[in-house]
């Protein structure tokens, strides 16, 4: 027996089997139902529940108060239908949907953006049209049947037939042990994609807040890149929050992109700065509330840890007036980080 699922306001429907959690049916079903860590820990797939019922178990909700589940919500990778159920989930739109493919990449080059992060840059296969929203993401299809995720850094139009991922090296991970070890160029890699809600919505004239950590800076370079081939003009601010200012990889290249386009700003953010920093400290979502007190006339794009990212859905719409359907995230967590959190 399957259940109907229905996502308002966009209408969109798929089909959920018995004893099926909800994500990964609308993922199959070509569903952009947002999500990061597909575990229950981040919380950016958090639905509101309109019709219907919902079981998950009590130990998979880590990112959904009780206050939350009362008021209706629920988390999508952890929520099995009993019923029918209608959601809300405003990151899902009827159109310009792009089909997820399974396909080969072959490795074009590894460069090292810093100790820990490399600029993987994919060849796409030429018979196989690939299509995607800047921001939005690909798994890689390990031989064991595992999957890692690493969103696009590059806009669509500029992608020329090839595409390119920023990863942090994980010491164990087995993904990225290989791409800071034997990975070679020319080694043929199995990915799926796209995925993800994470793009710019394009109809919006609103100013906009661009929030990254650490590597959750890649989508946010492919918006950039997405904005300025538009032609796009809407005053944008970068707030790039991560530890030492070797971990800001790619620096030079922000830098340079607030010099050259007029309605871009760059503000890098530290927690731990060497002793010549001179720059914005502390926590990077608080560095947005300290100069943008008022949100309530934004939008919001953040992409990275999913504490940084929850922290700031909070603490923006509670202090700063954003409005909820205003913030657009893309949390992410490891696999060390699912088995530190267990």
């Amino acid at each position: 027996m399957n259940f109907t699922v229905t996502v308002q306001p966009s209408g969109r429907q798929f089909e959920v089997a018995r004893d099926e959690v909800m994500l990964p049916a609308a993922i199959r079903q070509g569903i952009g139902l947002p999500y990061g860590c597909k575990d229950g820990a981040c919380g950016s797939c958090k639905s509101r529940l309109l019709e219907g019922r919902v079981i998950h178990g009590a130990h998979q909700l880590k990112a959904l108060s009780a206050e939350e589940e009362a008021a209706g919500l629920i988390l999508s990778c952890c929520a099995t239908p009993q019923t029918d159920c209608v959601v809300e989930s405003r990151q899902v739109t009827a159109a310009d949907q792009f089909p997820v493919l399974k396909m080969p990449t072959r490795v074009i080059s590894i460069t090292r953006a810093a100790d820990d992060v490399a600029v993987l840059r994919l060849q796409l296969p030429a018979n196989q049209p690939f299509q995607y929203h800047a921001g939005q993401y690909v798994d890689f299809l390990l031989r064991d049947g595992a999957r890692r995720s690493y969103s696009m850094a590059t806009a669509p139009s500029l992608a020329q037939g090839a595409i390119e991922l920023h990863i942090r090296h994980m010491p164990g991970g087995r993904f990225t042990d290989h791409v800071f070890g034997a990975m070679k160029e020319k080694e043929i890699l199995r990915m799926e994609g796209p995925f993800g809600s994470f793009w710019l919505r394009e109809d919006s004239a609103r100013p906009v807040v661009l929030l990254a950590s650490g590597t959750g800076f890649a989508p946010i370079k492919a918006l950039i890149e997405q904005m300025e081939v538009k032609g796009l003009t809407r005053p944008a601010v970068l707030y790039w929050g991560a530890r030492r200012a070797a971990d800001l990889y790619l620096r030079d290249w922000a830098e340079a992109a607030a010099a050259r386009l007029p309605w871009l700003r760059f503000v890098p953010v530290l927690s731990e700065p060497d002793a010549d920093w001179s720059g914005r400290t502390g926590l990077v979502h608080q560095a947005v509330m300290a100069d943008l007190p008022d949100l309530s006339g934004h939008q919001v794009y953040a992409c990275g840890a999913p504490v940084m990212v929850q922290s700031a859905q909070r603490d923006f719409v509670a202090a700063c007036g954003l409005p909820e359907e205003e913030f657009f995230a893309d949390a992410f967590t490891s696999e060390a980080d699912k088995v530190a959190g267990a």
